[in-house]
């Protein structure tokens, strides 16, 4: 998934490395009462009512695209929604490394899979019920699990693409049906989902947003900035991207696993857009809002290292920061001309331009340290200009002119700016292209908008090294004309796609072999240079003095939901 991220600077937050690493949780703040031994505790020890209430005031420069969990794909409403809905199964909602363990959600249980690994049972839990007050069914898992094809959903061709009758849906998406492939037992009240092959990931796919349940009446249309009422704790009661998010208590929840979808503390949590990060910085220092989601000024930063360090907390992610270049339009259709930027970029430089060391690594392959398949490979470990000229001149695209799109946050501009300067030394004519964050994903995921580089970032939607190489790389990613088109390089290559297939079934039977296929293929894809890798960063979340029970969540970030401000 992508997403923009508060930063730091390393000099001004080495005191955060050291002291501000969260783990699992940290200081419960507004009662004053403990630690991180505290807080932990308090996810394991159930609800403490003490801390119900009271209005959480989130802050960003603008709104994160649609509020259609089936469409949305970037972390800042992925991160919410984990309050809004629910599907079969859920990552634990807790912090550390528990949070990547899977949990029945809207399922009783655990599924029964099949001995050939093709088909998955699930009994769905009674009496749950969405934010309209209709209670959960078997219709209703049905036109979700439909619903994912019916709006082209960005990961409908690679996540999904395996139940059965998805391909038919994939190409004709109005006419979808899963029939055969999500089957429902109305008198049993289990859902059956059949797959074409087995796949050791598919679990981990029902626990992401993509795969929530909605109510059946959903329209099969983007619904943007209208509400959809989920089964979470909270429920949108409106939304203006360029203003607002509010949610308030879904009236119809109660509690049926505090491991898949906790009670939540705050009344309402209010995501407010608007302010610059500057003034949202302040704003969080005078506790007039509780958490900014943008990058951190780099003038703020000393002061927020040192006198409100017990307030900022960081993490490492699964991630990287990457330039994806359009291999379907010059220059970058030749592979001579991606390679030269690639050998012409300097990572350090990208590095300090994101906060330095302690906050970010530079990145010599498309897996991240930690993701199963990332090999310790560096083809290219220096910039080379002399080389990266020549490639130009071998490419026979020396002179032609070259836009970059970058959001208008300080960092992405930065350094949007930094890869405009280093084309025009390498040969291009290039210039820069600053875009409103809000849109800024969709409208470089759209080839109809000819966008030729880009400045992006992906976050693990699981560790995976297909979340990685096969979600932004291959050809079922690509979807000419559509705002969820992950593969924003546009990159299509048949053999690499045979070879990740085959990797995946082999990850069934032998993890090690496969991984070690996984890392050829970055390799591979690395030198092929559709996407340039930048740097893989840490997470920053700085939070105002009431604000306690923080919990980092390997998966979906801070647990908004679990924030005490009472």
């Amino acid at each position: 998934m992508k997403r923009n991220l508060p930063i730091a600077a390393g000099a001004a937050l080495l005191a955060l490395s050291v002291s501000a690493c969260s783990g699992a949780s940290s200081p419960a703040g507004p009662a004053g009462s403990a630690g991180t031994a505290g807080a932990s505790q308090a996810s394991s020890a159930g609800f403490q009512e003490q801390h119900k209430g009271g209005t959480l005031r989130l802050q960003a420069k603008s709104g994160d695209g649609t509020l259609d969990p089936h469409i949305n794909y970037s972390n800042g409403n992925w991160q919410i929604f984990q309050a809004m809905y629910d599907g079969l199964l859920a990552f634990k909602k807790v912090g550390g490394e528990a949070s990547y363990d899977l949990v029945p959600d809207l399922a009783e249980a655990m599924p029964q899979v099949s001995p050939d690994g093709r088909s998955y049972t699930f009994t769905l839990r009674k009496g749950v019920k969405f934010a309209g007050g209709g209670e959960v069914t078997a219709d209703d898992v049905v036109a979700s699990f439909e619903r994912i094809y019916k709006v082209s959903g960005p990961t409908s061709g690679t996540f999904y693409a395996g139940i059965v009758g998805a391909a038919a849906c994939v190409k004709k998406p109005k006419e979808c049906t899963l029939d055969k492939g999500v089957v429902a037992d109305k008198a049993k009240n289990t859902i059956t989902i059949n797959l074409v092959e087995p796949d050791s990931e598919f679990p981990l796919k029902l626990a992401l947003p993509h795969a929530a349940v909605l109510p059946k009446d959903t329209p099969d249309k983007d619904q943007g900035t209208k509400p959809i009422g989920g089964t979470g704790p909270y429920t949108a009661v409106s939304y203006d991207p360029n203003k607002e998010l509010k949610l308030v208590r879904n009236p119809h929840f109660t509690e049926w696993s505090r491991e898949a979808q906790p009670q939540g503390y705050p009344d309402e949590i209010v995501y407010s857009y608007g302010l610059t990060a500057e003034a949202a910085v302040t704003a969080v220092q005078n506790g007039q809002a509780d958490w900014v989601f943008d990058p951190l000024p780099a003038d703020r930063l000393s002061e927020i290292g040192t006198k409100y360090a017990s307030q900022a907390h960081v993490n490492q992610l699964s991630a990287f920061w990457y330039l994806p270049l359009n291999t379907n339009l010059a220059p970058f259709d030749k592979p001579e001309a991606r390679q030269a930027l690639n050998w012409a970029i300097d990572r350090q430089a990208v590095v300090k331009m994101f906060g330095g060391a302690n906050v970010a690594q530079p990145a010599c392959t498309l897996l991240p340290p930690g993701i199963p398949g990332h090999a310790d490979f560096c083809d290219f470990p220096q910039p080379d200009l002399a080389k990266a000229k020549d490639l130009v001149q071998q490419s026979g695209t020396a002179g032609q002119e070259v836009a970059v799109v970058v959001s208008d946050d300080e960092v992405s501009k930065q350094i949007g700016e930094y890869v405009r300067s280093t084309l025009e030394q390498i040969g291009y004519q290039a210039k820069l292209k600053v875009i409103s964050t809000n849109i800024h994903f969709t409208y470089i995921q759209n080839d109809k908008n000819k966008v030729q580089a880009s400045v992006s970032q992906w976050y693990a939607d699981y560790p995976a090294a297909s979340d990685f190489l096969h979600v932004l790389l291959s050809c079922a990613s690509f979807r000419s004309g559509s705002d969820s088109s992950i593969n924003i390089s546009g990159y299509c290559d048949k053999d690499i796609d045979a070879r990740m297939a085959e990797a995946m079934t082999l990850d069934r039977t032998d993890k090690n072999a496969a991984n070690a296929k996984w890392g050829e293929i970055d390799r591979d894809l690395t030198k092929a240079s559709p996407i340039i890798p930048l740097f893989t960063p840490k997470q920053v979340d700085f939070v105002s003095s009431r604000v306690g029970n923080y919990q980092f969540h390997k998966q979906f970030f801070m647990l908004v939901s679990q924030l005490w401000v009472k």
